[in-house]
């Protein structure tokens, strides 16, 4: 399993990314496409279009890791966002990767709530 410490940086790839693609071709994609450096040790997520493929690619000590997960009948919860890049915290990933959104307010959905007087 991958390292998941509150300092590491988390950034996902908006947009969909070819899963053809393995670590050398992803860590090109951070160098060049997001000009962000694929062996700082932060974590690069990347999904694709049918959202039920997610892979994270990150430097650990001597090497690139490569950790994928694929869902069998549902999707991820992928951002549309037009950014590049969305940073979000180890908590966030996690929650995707639970199959829950990432706007969620302290781990719970926002209420709307009336004023019953």
């Amino acid at each position: 399993m991958m390292p998941l410490h509150p300092a590491i940086h988390v950034y996902l790839v908006a947009g969909p990314t070819d899963m053809r693609k393995a670590i050398d071709g992803l860590a090109l994609l951070v160098a060049d496409g997001l000009h962000l450096d694929p062996m700082s040790g932060h974590l690069f997520v990347f999904c694709n279009r049918k959202r039920d493929i997610i892979k994270i690619l990150y430097w650990d000590h001597n090497g690139f890791c490569l950790w994928q997960k694929r869902l069998e009948r549902q999707r991820f919860p992928w951002p549309q966002s037009t950014d590049a890049t969305m940073k979000i915290g180890v908590r966030e990933l996690r929650w995707i990767l639970d199959g829950l959104p990432i706007h969620k307010i302290n781990g719970h959905y926002r209420e709307n709530y009336t004023r019953i007087s």
